[in-house]
């Protein structure tokens, strides 16, 4: 009977150990069913979410074939364990973000995050940031946003995409058609669609955002029909459609000049071209980050493709689609920093001398002339509108920082404000971003601070291991504030489509006319103000009037040349 006894008890203890386990393990890791199989994500460190990182959404074509479309992703039998690989996209590096040392480069780069709040309830709003970077580099987790999952409501997808050479070559080629890149993103937005119920999500819900290139990006996505249906609501934060980097001019003559720099001489040959491309390698394809251009432009970023009818993203300029006004209107929370000119004040101190003897090498690329006569005659009127009759210098460095503001973001997303009220959009919701504390630095050789390029990002999300603003609790009272009233704001946007829904105690915030009026504030205080920038964007209306340069599509190439067995 004692044996039996000793039986039974520890048969019992076994039992309770068993289910401790499964406790333990049940509030430690979370499984959820996808269309590829089971995806198992663990519970994060310090917040009450779960984390699924380095899923796979697309398969990305490698080798000769990696200027392609995304292909399927793979399917799993056994449960694949969602956990961090720190994989990037191939890209360069640069002296301000060095990823070799925490990261993984592979050209199979294509891969999806969740952050998913610890709760029962279903139908969650679902968030996708897009990363930014230039088109150039960038990925997913760069940063991060769980700061605005507090209540619970909101699942967060962040993902990588092809950039530079690899996400936008656009030769109009079969094998190099252009924008695979943002064809990653549809491909992304497609699988949200179909996965993201199963973690919680409302596939209905679903609002893009994203940060600089991240912002032109989600612009860009509102115009195309390949990504239509797939999302409701729209960030764009410091980053629009029309901006100079944003569409290449003229993609072959771009893809020429890199071959030509690599000292590749056959460049008129198209298929000699694309085959100089399809079988350099990776480290030269990475070799250049574009990053110290004086025409506002990175060189690679989305393209107008050919329209072949087979699944292109962009076949028409945005220009021309919001003329058309065809394109779903959604609510669309628009804006930039006060100061976003700050991205190139690095270069301050050799870009004055150039600007000072040749100031038309700094016109963005978007313009065209009829003659160098008028190319300098223009150059020089937009040299004395920020710079008065005196030379750039230290003394005018404000009008330096203006400059690029303007001709890099501020005015392309004001003159999209416009095209988009035009084209019947009501809900676009204006905004300047103009906070700053004793922890920003001076503007070089001023005692004035201003909002740096991203700013508001940087108030909205949290950062990640080398790239983080300072720990929270480290910040000043003031930005602790303003990183409240913003995520309000956003998660407002996030639930709502309206940042001050009725009941709130924000500010109203009625949505911008053509006239890019009103505008909200976002600073210590909020307010309610009427056009904004109204003598700098009167300015460039008058020059974009007349000397506008649209994007063109790749010429259709001529037929490719039989090999003979």
């Amino acid at each position: 009977m004692n044996q039996l006894a000793n039986v039974a008890m520890a048969w019992r203890t076994c039992v309770v150990l068993l289910c401790v386990t499964a406790v333990l393990a049940d509030g430690e890791w979370r499984e959820v069913k996808t269309a590829q199989g089971l995806v198992r994500g663990r519970k994060h460190p310090s917040e009450d979410i779960y984390t699924f990182f380095n899923i796979p959404y697309a398969t990305a074509p490698v080798g000769v074939n990696k200027f392609k479309a995304p292909l399927p992703p793979p399917v799993w039998s056994e449960p694949f364990d969602a956990v961090d690989k720190q994989v990037i996209c191939p890209q360069p590096t640069i002296a301000m973000m060095d990823l070799s040392a925490f990261t993984t480069t592979k050209e199979d780069c294509l891969i999806a995050n969740v952050y998913v709040p610890n709760t029962t309830k279903k139908n969650l709003s679902v968030l996708v940031y897009v990363h930014g970077g230039a088109f150039v580099m960038g990925f997913g987790e760069m940063l991060k946003g769980t700061k605005l999952m507090k209540k619970k409501d909101i699942i967060i997808v962040t993902f990588n995409y092809r950039v530079s050479i690899h996400g936008f070559l656009c030769l109009g080629t079969e094998d190099a058609p252009g924008n695979a890149g943002m064809k990653d993103q549809v491909a992304l937005l497609r699988w949200v669609q179909k996965n993201i119920a199963s973690f919680g999500g409302n596939p209905d819900d679903v609002t893009i955002a994203g940060y600089s290139a991240g912002s032109a990006a989600v612009d860009l996505l509102m115009l195309s029909k390949s990504a239509e249906g797939l999302f409701h609501r729209v960030i764009p934060e410091s980053g629009g459609n029309l901006a100079a980097f944003t569409i290449q001019r003229d993609p072959v003559e771009i893809a020429k000049t890199f071959a030509r720099k690599n000292n590749f001489k056959n460049v008129d040959d198209i298929y000699a071209l694309e085959e100089f491309y399809k079988t350099a390698s990776m480290e030269l394809l990475t070799s250049d980050s574009f990053f110290d251009r004086t025409d506002s432009t990175f060189m690679f970023s989305p393209c107008v493709e050919r329209d072949t009818g087979d699944g292109a993203f962009l076949t028409e300029s945005p220009l021309t689609v919001f003329k058309k006004g065809n394109y779903k209107k959604l609510p669309v929370l628009y804006g930039f920093a006060n100061m976003e000119g700050l991205l190139r004040v690095d270069f301050f101190d050799t870009w004055k001398h150039k600007m000072n003897e040749k100031f038309s090498d700094f016109l963005p690329a978007d313009l065209k002339f009829e003659s160098e006569k008028e190319r300098e005659q223009v150059a020089k009127k937009v040299k004395e509108f920020y710079f008065g009759d005196k030379p750039v210098g230290e003394d005018n460095v404000l009008g330096y920082v203006d400059f690029f503001s303007d001709v890099i973001f501020t005015y392309p997303m004001l003159w999209a404000t416009k095209l988009h009220v035009e084209a019947g959009n009501n809900q676009i919701y204006l905004y300047e971003y103009s906070f700053t504390d004793e922890n920003v630095p001076f503007v070089p050789h001023t005692n004035i601070r201003g909002a740096n390029h991203c700013a508001q990002t940087m108030a909205v999300l949290d950062g990640t291991g080398n790239w983080t603003q300072p720990d929270e609790s480290l910040t000043t009272p003031e930005f602790q504030k303003m990183m409240k009233i913003v995520r309000d704001i956003w998660h407002n946007f996030i639930t709502t489509g309206k940042p001050v829904p009725e009941g709130s105690p924000l500010p109203a915030w009625p949505p911008a006319g053509a006239d890019r009026s009103p505008h909200m504030v976002l600073d210590e205080k909020l307010e309610l103000r009427g056009v904004l920038l109204e003598e700098r964007t009167r300015f460039w209306d008058g020059i974009y009037q007349r000397y506008y340069r649209d994007a063109v599509p790749p010429p259709t190439p001529p037929p490719k040349p039989r090999v003979e067995l």
